[in-house]
């Protein structure tokens, strides 16, 4: 039997709301200062209008011994709870600066073990393949 285990309220709510998960062609590297704390070219883009574009790195191309992980949780009727990390050489600013949905909803069982980092927090570089 087909059913879904964890579905999203949200998409549940609004079934007519579109979020796309896609694979990127190319390599996806983010940076603090000359510190690299990840490099894929596996990444996927999440597209959620009306917000900017995402890169979800896998968590094997994250040098997590570069993150700390923090106690700050979010949580999207689409997606789920989210988990952060903090830069902790970026400072201040880098307080925060990835997240992950670790046990996101079905809909969005893409970006399981996947982490996205905030533009504004971190260098963001995406080199078309």
């Amino acid at each position: 039997m087909d059913q879904i285990a964890n579905p999203s309220p949200g998409f549940q709510r609004n079934p007519d709301k579109v979020i796309t998960v896609e694979p990127y062609d190319g390599t996806v590297r983010v940076r603090v200062g000359d510190i690299v704390i990840a490099s894929s070219t596996k990444a996927k883009v999440l597209t959620e209008p009306p917000y900017p574009a995402a890169f979800y790195i896998p968590f094997a191309d994250i040098d997590f011994d570069r993150l700390s992980r923090t106690d700050h949780s979010s949580h999207c009727p689409y997606k789920g709870d989210a988990s952060y990390w903090s830069v902790p050489s970026a400072g201040e600013t880098g307080m925060n600066a990835m997240w992950a949905y670790e046990r996101p909803f079905d809909e969005m069982a893409e970006i399981r073990n996947h982490g996205a980092f905030y533009a504004n927090k971190v260098t963001i570089e995406s080199t078309p393949g």
